[in-house]
């Protein structure tokens, strides 16, 4: 009973804090309003972005910190009703209209309420034998996969994360591997909302995206299997639990049939650029790999065909509905721009040197993904303008990107590790601390590749 007496005036005090923060800020809007081109109304002008980023790490609604930083923008420059409304009919649209990322979703989410993830986890349960440390490396891998197919680390996450439970038990490793796995995928993927707000701010297409920075996801997805088996080898863990009662039954031969689905997917995501390029057309184009998987779906597990039909167009939910957002908060994120805000701390950031700028951005990245990493999208709206000003190239985003994600992954309102929380059945500081050391060697790395490489 006391901890509610307590928990209500802290809300209180909070939401009256939220309250004269936003009307400060609106007073400083009309007087940026009142001197337009003077140093001090240039400052203002980024008040709006830094609003926006601090009602997200107060958790507040990603939709309601963009209104209030839209609002603002709209008084700082004059910008009236007539231009929001344009901006909304402009940027919803260009977001869904983004097919291949949702076509990959969705079939990715059928082949995971098919069961193929999971019996491709049972098959190596069955035939590892005692080496524990083989298990937690490969759940490792199925992440990777299963994020980087259907772009969606907290979905994957949520399927796998049980599974992993069942197989080894909470090892910081394995979740830590899972997390920095999730982040190198999701960031990079043919399929995530993350490369399509890359290629939508950017205007680089997803395709020549993805092959810029498969070298980096596969780096860092190699160094979180290896940080997994070494983790589980030191763990020493035994098997916990039982097989998924679905499996039990199965034979070798039959969870190799129901996992078949899952290694076309893969295959088809990676290999089909090579592979139509090798043909000169769309062998394994979308049209193609969605109507294999489906039917491969169909064939190779207990779905009737209008199952294996529902379940893709089921699994487009998600991703459908985070595009529908994003493209609302990019209506606010364009009024902002209006007023010129990238462009002024475009032009504070050059004043670092040279060949720093990246580095920096990296870090920069990281440090807004930690508090506010619910959905990276969201954030990268944020960061990526102030990149593409900067005339960052494709692989300087993309570090910049997976530097966002990899702050997401320490984060406690972030959908991955509230999925890992609840699937290993331990807290969520638990995993952000767990999370911690790993993540941050990884940044080093990605910092010191961002000097390096660009």
């Amino acid at each position: 009973m006391s901890t509610n007496n307590q928990t209500a005036p802290d809300n209180s005090r909070r939401n009256l804090g939220i309250l004269a923060t936003l009307v400060v800020c609106a007073a400083l809007a009309f007087f940026a309003h009142s001197a337009p081109g003077t140093g001090f109304a240039q400052f203002i002008g980024v008040i709006p972005i830094v609003l926006i980023l601090g009602l997200l790490f107060l958790q507040v609604n990603m939709l309601v910190a963009a209104l209030a930083g839209g609002v603002m923008a709209m008084i700082i420059g004059g910008i009236g009703l007539a231009d929001a409304n344009k901006g909304l009919l402009e940027a919803v649209p260009k977001m869904l209209s983004i097919t291949v990322p949702i076509i990959n979703s969705a079939i990715a989410m059928a082949v995971f309420k098919a069961g193929g993830y999971s019996s491709a986890l049972t098959l190596v349960r069955r035939n590892i034998g005692g080496r524990v440390e083989y298990v937690g490396a490969f759940i490792v891998i199925l992440q990777a996969a299963a994020t980087y197919m259907s772009g969606i680390g907290g979905g994957s996450a949520m399927v796998i994360a049980p599974l992993a439970f069942a197989a080894v038990g909470a090892i910081p490793a394995v979740i830590a591997g899972m997390s920095i796995a999730a982040a190198a995928s999701f960031t990079t993927s043919p399929a995530s909302l993350e490369s399509s707000v890359v290629s939508q701010l950017s205007g680089t297409p997803i395709g020549d995206y993805v092959v810029t920075m498969r070298p980096y996801w596969l780096l860092f997805c190699a160094i979180a299997i290896v940080i997994a088996f070494v983790g589980t080898l030191r763990a020493k863990s035994l098997f916990h639990g039982e097989e998924p009662e679905e499996f039990k039954a199965m034979s070798n031969a039959e969870l190799w049939k129901r996992t078949i689905p899952a290694i076309f997917l893969l295959f088809a995501v990676i290999a089909g650029p090579f592979v139509n390029k090798l043909f000169g057309g769309p062998v394994l184009g979308p049209v193609v790999y969605a109507t294999v998987t489906v039917a491969l779906v169909y064939f190779c597990s207990a779905f009737t065909l209008n199952q294996s039909v529902d379940a893709m167009v089921d699994g487009s939910s998600y991703i459908l509905t985070r595009l529908f957002q994003v493209g609302l908060f990019l209506v606010f994120i364009g009024l902002i721009e209006k007023t010129g805000a990238f462009a002024t701390i475009a032009g504070f950031v050059k004043l670092v040197p040279l060949s720093m700028v990246v580095p920096a951005a990296v870090l920069a990245g990281f440090a807004i993904g930690f508090p506010a990493g619910a959905y990276v999208g969201s954030i990268l709206v944020l960061i990526l303008p102030i990149a593409v000003a900067l005339g960052f190239s494709p692989l300087a985003i993309g570090f910049v990107t997976i530097g966002v994600g990899f702050g997401s992954q320490v984060s406690l309102v972030n959908i991955t590790v509230q999925a890992l929380s609840a699937g290993f059945r331990i807290t969520l500081i638990e995993v952000s601390k767990g999370n911690a050391p790993f993540v941050l060697s990884c940044l080093a790395l990605l910092v010191v590749l961002s000097f390096v490489m660009v």
